[in-house]
Parts: C-alpha cells; sequence; structure tokens
C-alpha cells in the first residue's frame, strides 16, 4: 500500500531478498505432498477467501457514509476489486479440489467477530479501519506467503494488492485532521484500538487451526521457529507505526 510520498509502510518478509529455498522453491504439486502443508496452505487461502468476501461487502456497507457521490463511488469501486480477489482464491479452492465454503467456514466466527467489535461510528472510522486494520492483516499474510509454494505465494501475494483505499484514505483523513485538529485524537485511540484487536484476531485464527500453527512455529519445513514468530510481530508493528504517520497520526 502506497502513502503519499510513495513509501510502502508494509512488513519485509524473511528472505525477501535471498534466493528460495525448500517448499518456496517448490511449485504447488510437489509441495502439496506433504498432508500437513496441504492443510495449511487450504487454510490459509479459506481464510483469506473470507476475508476478501468481508471486505467487499464492508465497503459496499461504508459506501453509504460516504460524504459524497464522487467518494460513494471511490468505494464501490474498491469493493468490486475486493470481490475479484475473492474470486480468485475461490477458484484456487476448487482447483485444488477443495469445497470454498467448507474452507471459509472455520473462520467466519473470528472475522465476523473482529468486525462487529471495530464497527466504524462515522466515515473517517471506517477508512481509518480499512487502511490500519486491513493492512495489519496484508502483513501478517505476507510473511506468511514468503513460505509458501511458488503458485500459492503468487496468488496470495496477488490478492493482497491494494485496491487504491491506502491513498483514498490517507488523503481523506489527513484532509479532515487538518480542517478540524480536534479529530486527531479521536482516531489516534480508534487506530491503537485497531492495532490491537487485529493482532489478537490473527493470533486467536492461528491458535485454532493446527496445520496453519504448525507452520508458523516451524513444524512444517521452511516454517517459522517461535523466535521468528516474535520477529515477525515486532516488524507487523514498526510498518504499524508507519502507516499512523502516514496518516498524521500519533502510534
Amino acid at each position: 500500500m502506497e502513502t503519499p510520498d510513495n513509501a510502502t509502510p508494509t512488513t519485509e518478509a524473511p528472505q525477501a531478498n535471498q534466493g528460495l529455498t525448500g517448499i518456496a522453491a517448490q511449485d504447488w504439486a510437489t509441495a502439496s505432498a506433504d498432508d500437513n502443508y496441504r492443510a495449511a496452505v487450504v487454510d490459509l487461502l479459506g481464510a483469506l477467501a473470507y476475508g476478501e468476501l468481508a471486505a467487499f461487502e464492508r465497503l459496499a456497507e461504508d459506501a453509504k457514509l460516504a460524504p459524497t457521490l464522487a467518494d460513494k463511488a471511490e468505494l464501490a469501486k474498491m469493493a468490486s476489486a475486493e470481490f475479484h480477489h475473492f474470486e480468485q482464491l475461490r477458484d484456487r479452492l476448487s482447483a485444488v479440489g477443495v469445497e470454498p465454503t467448507d474452507a471459509m467456514d472455520p473462520f467466519v466466527d473470528a472475522l465476523d467477530g473482529f468486525h462487529r467489535q471495530t464497527a466504524p461510528s462515522d466515515w473517517l472510522e471506517g477508512l481509518v479501519k480499512a487502511y490500519v486494520g486491513d493492512s495489519i492483516a496484508s502483513d501478517f499474510y505476507r510473511e506468511v506467503a514468503a513460505r509458501l509454494d511458488s503458485e500459492s505465494r503468487s496468488l496470495v501475494l496477488a490478492v493482497l494488492d491494494d485496491t487504491g483505499h491506502a491513498s483514498f484514505a490517507v488523503e481523506k483523513v489527513r484532509a479532515a485532521i487538518e480542517a478540524d485538529p480536534r479529530v486527531g485524537g479521536r482516531l489516534a485511540l480508534w487506530a491503537r484500538r485497531l492495532m490491537g484487536e487485529a493482532l489478537s484476531q490473527s493470533q486467536r485464527v492461528v491458535a485454532d487451526r493446527d496445520a496453519l500453527s504448525t507452520m508458523l512455529v516451524g513444524g512444517v519445513a521452511d516454517g517459522f521457529d517461535l523466535a521468528q514468530v516474535g520477529k515477525m510481530f515486532s516488524r507487523i508493528t514498526e510498518a504499524h507505526t508507519k502507516r499512523m504517520a502516514a496518516l498524521g497520526l500519533a502510534a
């Protein structure tokens, strides 16, 4: 996601600039021979697919709060892009012999719970939620993608592409703070709450799925070990701080 000064406050996954080895150097056909790895990827794609579907629904709902017709149209465009991402994930799950709804079902309660707990009260809170909350989830998935086979990695990174919401949110939030500096304090508190809820939700999702958690803590070849998990969340926190600065808010 790009900020107005063209910085990209996303995490840099481990080994991003090194030669790929192990599972990361394999294709799906080879890597998926490991049943645990296959289950972990199905979980990951299922979580992402439901996340994209929920993002589509949320953006369509947020459009009702938009102050202008131009803003409504912009959010509708973004919602369409999120639905296209969902379709890509749904089709991939079907292609590997998995019923998409079965893959998504385990993540419905956790993601719906997150959105219930972080329902925005106005237009600006909705923009901050999409920019901050969604970006934290994207950082997490990018970290995991670094350990995936080539086909799965390419798909995951493609559906994490910014739909345009980042620059749109930064522009609108900065303008609102400039017009009324008091808005900044309220939105900073809101963003901190989102950070905590998003990290907790990510940890709950992983903890509830054995294959996915095994991948993260090193039970699958090329997975993270516990020390790397800690570093991963540190990188996610650092990227969040940069995004807050882009919005003109204190982390």
